[in-house]
């Protein structure tokens, strides 16, 4: 008997999120298809084994993982091409980030990630808009935001953001953030409504405001060596299968933000709407940074996100 495929797929979620459950599309997608030609094996949430979030990166590049899911973000450091997604306030809807991120944006980062990591990039999940929560005082203005210490993914993008802002940024894992949160010496976070209420953060953060500084993509990253060895069937399957399950993730995302407002407020928390002027704050302070990136990324990349 020939020995089946092993597929393993892994996340930083529980099995109920929408990440989670895009994965099991995914897997069950190659089991119809092959049957007993492969296994799936699912760790919904490498946290729960004593690992940081981050450390799905090196799972996947390693083999231990055959697939996983990151924010873009983390890997910035050794893609530095990745940094212009992580720009503030490129996108003002969804529907407008999606199909930069589905047409030339996607692939050019895409191809950027491949360059230098070994990966496949099959797709991009939607992390989507992201929100400040904080433990001190209501932000409607940039100027609310002063001297507050707020954790940022690991990406020095984000961090000039934040200082331009004039918090006090720290780039940090999510378990380190996590940690600090709970213990009342982090004064801030940032994060879509969805993964604040999953992480629990709404339970430390009475105060809650909307906006919208980054949208945020997950690539879904494959083994490259795992992946090119794969028969040809099975790789053009799993391409398929992670086109649907994006589609799908898309739909739940949505869903999950809508539940996550409905429970940061049933938990007494503040959900603050910024003004149009109040949000002009917020875009008039980054400036600077976006002017800057010009020069950094060049025209044609800055052509991808709108801004050439």
């Amino acid at each position: 008997m020939t020995k089946p495929i092993e597929i393993r797929m892994g996340g930083y979620g529980p099995s109920s999120t929408c990440f989670s459950k895009a994965l099991k599309i995914i897997g069950d997608r190659v089991e119809a298809a092959f049957g007993a030609d492969v296994k799936v094996r699912y760790v919904w949430n490498i946290m729960d084994l004593g690992y940081k979030a981050e450390d799905i990166l090196w799972l996947v590049e390693s083999g231990v993982l055959s697939v996983g899911y990151q924010s873009s973000s983390y890997l910035t450091d050794r893609v530095p091409e990745l940094g212009l997604v992580d720009l503030p306030f490129l996108f003002s809807r969804n529907e407008e980030a999606r199909a930069a991120i589905d047409g030339a944006l996607g692939t050019y980062l895409a191809r950027k990630i491949e360059e230098s990591v070994d990966y496949r990039i099959l797709g991009w999940f939607e992390n989507g808009f992201r929100q400040i929560s904080n433990r001190l005082r209501p932000v409607r203005t940039a100027a609310d935001l002063a001297g507050m210490s707020i954790r940022v993914l690991p990406s020095d993008v984000q961090a000039k953001t934040f200082a331009l802002l004039g918090a006090r940024p720290m780039r940090m894992d999510l378990t380190e953030a996590i940690a600090m949160i709970k213990a009342g010496t982090l004064d801030a976070q940032e994060n879509p409504l969805a993964n604040t209420v999953t992480y629990g953060v709404h339970n430390f953060h009475p105060f809650h405001t909307l906006t919208n500084h980054f949208y945020v993509s997950r690539p879904v990253f494959f083994n490259r060596t795992q992946f090119d060895a794969w028969p040809v069937a099975l790789r053009e399957t799993m391409r398929s299968a992670v086109r649907d399950a994006v589609a799908a993730q898309r739909v739940m995302t949505a869903e999950e933000d809508d539940d996550a407002r409905q429970k940061i407020a049933a938990a007494g928390c503040e959900l603050i709407t910024p003004t149009a002027a109040e949000h002009a704050t917020f875009v008039a302070a980054v400036a600077p940074l976006l002017a800057d990136a010009r020069e950094t990324y060049g025209t044609e990349a800055m052509r991808l996100v709108g801004r050439g």
